[in-house]
């Protein structure tokens, strides 16, 4: 199997991850050895289901196990995950107090159509034309993923997003250069004023900002490779922003931080 296609790891970050997994769960006394897929297996089956998005059926004809078996080792290794990675990469506060310019953009995660009397309402957006959460992604001017904020409701602008996750406050009140669209007080391409032409600086000041910002489109593309990120979501939305948390983590674990 090329894991790296398949899971988004390469052959050593999984037996490292693995092996952080196996620890945590010997120093707890648990052992995985009466199960019928041993953990580098269940590890491989959890990312699949992330990097992929397959759907557990498939997963159960694909390991031949049945669909409650993978529900479990699903339920079972996700929340590992979370915890050996848990000192992968650095917060946006700590990357704000490093003093290099930040990209920040806003993305949607798609949730399917869901009934309007539950959250459904609250999540469609007209932008999109589909149900989603909205996370804001810091990266570097380099290209490297930073960080991703809680989602907020899919309904809401990204002007109003930015500032419900709480990163509007941490960005603005230390001074940080920040770099992003329109819909903030960063550092943005200047809108065209009615009744007149762009000036020659401002155009060029634009193409500048927009080359500048083409990182972190890159940035969002490779979180999205996760596909249970892009494709669209089908199981609980109170899991939702713990998923999204694990694949950021896993993303940065997969780029090197």
């Amino acid at each position: 199997m090329h894991y790296q296609t398949t899971t988004g790891l390469d052959d050593e970050s999984m037996i490292e991850l693995v092996a952080r997994i196996h620890q945590i769960l010997t120093g707890r006394g648990i052992e995985l050895t009466r199960h019928r897929l041993g953990l580098y297996r269940q590890v491989e089956l959890v990312l699949i289901l992330l990097r992929q998005d397959m759907v557990q059926m498939r997963a159960a004809d694909l390991y031949r196990i049945s669909q409650p078996s993978v529900s479990r080792i699903w339920r079972r290794i996700l929340p590992l995950l979370d915890e050996v990675l848990i000192m992968t990469g650095i917060s946006l506060q700590q990357a704000v107090a490093q003093g290099e310019p930040i990209l920040i953009d806003g993305t949607f995660i798609p949730t399917g159509n869901r009934p309007a009397s539950g959250q459904g309402a609250a999540n469609y957006s007209g932008k999109h034309h589909v149900g989603c959460l909205s996370i804001q992604v810091a990266g570097t001017l380099a290209g490297d993923l930073i960080a991703t904020s809680a989602p907020v409701a899919g309904s809401r602008h990204d002007s109003a997003a930015i500032r419900m996750c709480g990163w509007q406050d941490i960005l603005e009140g230390s001074g940080a250069t920040w770099i992003a669209d329109t819909a903030t007080t960063a550092i943005t391409p200047i809108k065209k004023t009615p009744g007149r032409d762009r000036l020659e600086w401002e155009k060029q000041f634009n193409h500048d900002v927009s080359s500048l910002r083409a990182a972190i489109e890159h940035i969002i593309g490779g979180l999205k490779n996760w596909k249970i990120l892009s494709k669209g979501y089908r199981g609980r939305l109170a899991e939702l922003p713990q998923i999204i948390k694990i694949v950021t983590r896993l993303e940065l674990y997969r780029i090197g931080w």
